[in-house]
């Protein structure tokens, strides 16, 4: 075999496999803090999903915010009916579920996943509201 086959045939597989790559991992997780998870709520049609319990939900949450529990035994059922195309910011109390739900969520084949960094916690400490509507 030629040298320059050899090189050719390596190319080509190298090539091939980024390609792959790209193509199954196409979702993007994004790890956002307060002020840039306000801005989106502000300027962008946005899924907002709450992960935490119903009763901390109910305690108080991020208006317009849709409650899915990460630890119910029907999570992957509820998280299913999440349009996958659309951006989804996530939170929950600290930020340790929604980085496990992120983590699933991408694997499920969402495209687009902001993760409010350090949750409602952060949130309320930074002064911004709540609602228990």
């Amino acid at each position: 075999m030629s040298k320059s086959f050899l090189f050719l045939l390596l190319f080509s597989s190298f090539l091939f496999a980024s390609c792959k790559q790209t193509k199954e991992d196409t979702s993007i997780v994004e790890l956002i803090s307060v002020k840039e998870m306000d801005s989106l709520l502000k300027m962008e049609k946005i899924q907002l999903i709450d992960i935490r319990t119903s009763s901390e939900y109910a305690e108080g949450h991020i208006e317009g915010a849709t409650n899915i529990d990460f630890w119910a035994s029907n999570f992957t059922d509820l998280i299913s009916t999440i349009d996958k195309t659309k951006p989804v910011a996530i939170y929950c109390g600290r930020g340790k579920r929604s980085n496990k739900c992120s983590a699933f969520m991408k694997k499920a084949g969402f495209t687009k996943i902001y993760d409010l960094d350090g949750g409602i916690s952060e949130w309320k400490f930074k002064g911004k509201p709540t609602t228990m509507d």
